[in-house]
């Protein structure tokens, strides 16, 4: 027979086989130690140690059980934290959220009130601006004078109603084409014109913003005069003769 005839049946042997042969060599094992044991050392109980093993297996399984309990735990308890953490930061953020949109709200409604309390103030102010530009002025004497006498206050031109009245009723007897054809200005060319006979350069250099060129017409010649006289006099006021 060829040597290495086992070799080749032993790297045939299935797991089984090896298995098998294993457990007859235990059971081989056992049978030398029981033979070993003298005759007078009393029944020997062969089940104590399958008991044995079995309990401590139990245990060992027992202890798995609880340390793959206890780290399953551990897993919820740092779910749990990371959820609350999640909670906490999602209601941090809708707060900010929501403080965010009530300071816009707020903003906006308090741009509207002052819009709307600029509009209220721009109406109130209305009125009273049409009721100086809807002023209205007889066109007499009286219209002419009381009309001078408000764009010379604007003007900050001194005089008043009866120095004004007093001198243009000297000068003109109200007359407002009223000329001088006789003084000396008359002789020199630029005689003396309306209500206050105002020579033309003096009417030209005195003359009031906002009034007609038009040396004949009443308000613009009266503001004139009084101009011219405010800077001379003092007022038109002042005055009581020629001037």
């Amino acid at each position: 027979m060829p040597k290495n005839f086992l070799n080749r049946a032993h790297s045939r042997m299935t797991k089984q086989h090896k298995v098998a042969l294993a457990g007859v060599a235990a059971l081989g094992t056992c049978a030398v130690a029981l033979s070993a044991i003298p005759g007078n050392s009393g029944t020997v109980t062969t089940g104590a140690p399958a008991e044995t093993a079995q309990v401590a297996a139990a245990a060992s399984l027992q202890n798995v059980k609880g340390t793959v309990t206890d780290q399953l735990a551990g897993q919820n308890v740092k779910l749990d934290a990371l959820a609350a953490k999640k909670k906490a930061a999602d209601q941090a953020a809708a707060k900010q959220r929501a403080e965010a949109a009530a300071k816009n709200a707020a903003a906006k409604k308090a741009a509207q009130q002052r819009a709307g309390q600029q509009a209220a103030n721009r109406s109130a102010q209305r009125p009273q601006i049409e009721t100086v530009a809807a002023k209205t002025y007889a066109n007499n004497l009286d219209g002419w004078i009381r009309h001078a006498l408000d764009i010379m206050h604007s003007k900050g031109i001194p005089g008043s109603y009866s120095g004004l009245h007093r001198n243009i009723m000297r000068e003109s007897s109200g007359n407002p084409t009223a000329i001088n054809d006789w003084d000396i200005n008359a002789i020199n060319g630029i005689p003396s014109k309306g209500l206050l006979q105002v020579i033309p350069p003096t009417f030209t250099a005195y003359h009031v913003g906002g009034t007609s060129w038009n040396i004949y017409d009443p308000v613009a010649n009266i503001t004139a005069a009084a101009n011219y006289a405010a800077h001379r006099y003092g007022s038109i006021d002042n005055v009581n003769s020629a001037y």
